[in-house]
């Protein structure tokens, strides 16, 4: 059976970013100072972004030009090929259609140097020398390193112990592209050295590794903080994901009925889904959006939708998000880049408003979905993306079931080269599903702050 696959030329590439905050019918809620529990104004984020992100952060334009510098770069590895799963399809016996948007063609094997690039550009117009950054899986740290050796920036990346542990290949890259990269906690912080007199154990938390980080950039004038997911500039520049996808499903003359994303800050997800959410509160096509997050840090289904602290140590602005709570410390998974105490604040409002149904599923699931793919499309995803997968195989299971035909679009945001680890793991059956009780939930959100 022949692969199809769908490409643009680099002249098809977009050029502006999609703001999906111009179509939304309700404002998101503000970000909030800590201290003053008052809307957080531009200068209050200065310590920590260059004013060109700060900006695009609050912007309401629906497009936000890609500068020409980031293009150029952009260039090596976009616009990234969509894929008719044919092979899946007939494992699955399916009458669906199922396709893909493969992120694993860019250097750093992800999405995320989508988002790396113009923020390290950004920061460099402004004179910064050197950015701290947190990473769990790696994906982001390895993005952000390889968009510093490009422009010219030292990067220092606090990476999340367990993962630092499991994934040794992925920080040797980082350090390959000149990063310094240092498992959180550390002793190199007061936040650091907070959590290990309290936990002398802790394999740590992004919340942790964001703390050290932002603690880290606050203290110098030359330094500036970056973030891999989350925020509202960094869901912004993945929309070249979704805008691309746009273009190549035009070619194949289909559109999406379902379009699903695994989700754990929320910028691999809104990057394949903001744009055809924007078209459909534009009243141009509908669309069903599935947003699959793990069992083990189920902020969407499990969580509570309210604002809470970005990181562990309580350094930054109060976003309204759906939340495990600022302390919650979730299990080791190898899905490293979902263990995250809360999810993007868009992302959050999307769901509040019924435009994204979200869904959890444990790790033993998606990782035997992760080996149906491979077998099938020959491509290995990250332990991240095989949440989407067990989910479009489910769906292309209920078609034929119903007898219908969909048609099914998701993002593969990066492939598992640097994760054979966990597959190795799974395959000796020493991976575990892990599910948290009401009671271990409750626990963690009993510190949230108090709104006013």
């Amino acid at each position: 059976m022949e692969t199809v696959k769908y490409t643009l030329t680099e002249q098809q590439m977009p050029t502006a970013w999609y703001n999906i905050q111009a179509d939304l019918p309700a404002p998101a809620p503000p970000v909030l100072h800590p201290g003053t529990g008052q809307p957080i104004t531009p200068d209050d984020l200065a310590p920590l972004f260059p004013m060109a992100l700060i900006m695009q952060e609050v912007s309401q334009e629906r497009t936000i030009e890609i500068p020409e510098e980031v293009q150029s770069i952009y260039r090596q590895w976009r616009p990234s090929p969509l894929y008719r799963a044919r092979r899946l399809e007939q494992a699955l016996d399916t009458p669906a259609k199922i396709y893909y948007k493969y992120e694993g063609v860019s250097p750093a094997g992800s999405h995320k140097p989508n988002t790396a690039v113009p923020q390290a550009y950004y920061n460099k117009q402004e004179g910064v020398k050197r950015l701290t950054t947190e990473t769990g899986a790696g994906q982001w740290g390895s993005a952000l390193a390889f968009a510093g050796a490009l422009l010219g920036l030292e990067v220092l990346v606090f990476m999340v112990k367990i993962s630092y542990q499991q994934k040794p290949y992925r920080h040797a890259l980082m350090n390959a592209y000149g990063a310094r990269v240092i498992p959180s906690p550390s002793t190199e912080t007061q936040a650091g050295r907070a959590i290990l007199a309290e936990h002398p154990d802790s394999t740590g938390s992004l919340g942790i590794a964001i703390s050290e980080a932002v603690e880290l950039a606050a203290q110098s004038d030359d330094t500036k903080y970056a973030l891999g997911s989350v925020l509202n500039h960094v869901l912004l520049h993945q929309t070249v994901v979704g805008l691309e996808a746009q273009a190549q499903l035009e070619m194949a003359g289909d559109y999406p009925d379902i379009i699903i994303g695994c989700t754990g800050g929320g910028s691999n997800f809104a990057g394949i889904s903001f744009p055809f959410i924007g078209a459909k509160l534009r009243g141009e096509r509908d669309v069903q959006v599935i947003a699959v997050e793990p069992a083990a840090c189920p902020s969407l289904t499990r969580g509570i939708y309210a604002y809470d602290f970005g990181d562990t140590a309580h350094l930054t602005p109060l976003v309204k998000m759906h939340t495990l709570g600022s302390t919650f410390v979730p299990e080791g998974i190898h899905a490293g880049g979902l263990r995250y105490h809360g999810m993007a604040p868009l992302v959050s409002h999307v769901v509040q408003l019924g435009l994204v149904e979200p869904r959890a599923e444990p790790q033993l699931g998606c990782f035997a979905a992760g080996l149906t793919f491979a077998r099938s499309e020959g491509i290995l995803p990250a332990p991240e993306a095989n949440h989407a997968v067990k989910t479009v195989i489910d769906e292309a299971l209920r078609c034929k079931e119903e007898g219908t035909s969909k048609v099914i679009l998701f993002n593969l945001c990066g492939h598992g080269h640097f994760d054979m680890q966990a597959y190795m793991d799974y395959e000796a059956g020493k991976l575990r599903d892990h599910e948290y009780s009401q009671e271990e939930v409750a626990m963690a959100l009993a510190g949230l702050p108090v709104v006013g």
